[in-house]
């Protein structure tokens, strides 16, 4: 239950920032510009929550976060952003579109994070690095697929 209203409440923050500043904006005019503006959000948030764990005292816990929560931050906003991207460009489907941008990164972070939250059972938190490693293959290819689909790609 933890993991959900923790993924959901980032997720969603991350997922407003993008939609209510950047999405408008005229420059958003191809599906890569998505992935860029949900990983410049994406590890915002994650800066600014590794810096209040730093805050806390927690150096060697933000240390871990560095090596696991900011790469997750990140996959999960590649992830957001290609779809972002594909609501902003193609005529059909923008709803379809924009709820998975919300919804896909919202499982994955819930999963990676359930794992990271079981403490009471030894081992299960490689199922949050599985997760991540599953979220991060999902990641690369969703930056392939953009980057091909580029309208100024060789325009040079």
């Amino acid at each position: 239950e933890e993991a959900l209203s923790v993924s959901i409440t980032e997720e969603l923050l991350k997922f407003l920032v993008v939609i209510l500043i950047l999405y408008p904006n005229k420059n958003f005019d191809e599906p890569f510009d998505g992935i860029v503006y949900a990983v410049f959000v994406g590890m915002g948030f994650a800066t600014a929550e590794n810096l209040a764990f730093v805050m806390q005292g927690s150096a060697s816990l933000a240390i871990l976060r560095m090596l696991s929560a900011v790469p997750a931050h990140f996959v999960f906003a590649v992830i957001m952003g290609y779809y972002l991207g594909k609501a902003k460009t193609e005529k059909k489907n923008k709803f379809l579109y924009l709820l998975l941008s919300l919804l896909i990164p919202i499982i994955f972070h819930a999963l990676y994070d359930y794992f990271l939250f079981l403490e009471n059972i030894p081992g299960i938190w490689v199922g949050g690095f599985v997760t991540l490693l599953v979220a991060f293959f999902v990641a690369k290819n969703s930056i392939i697929e953009h980057l091909k689909a580029s309208p100024f790609k060789n325009k040079d």
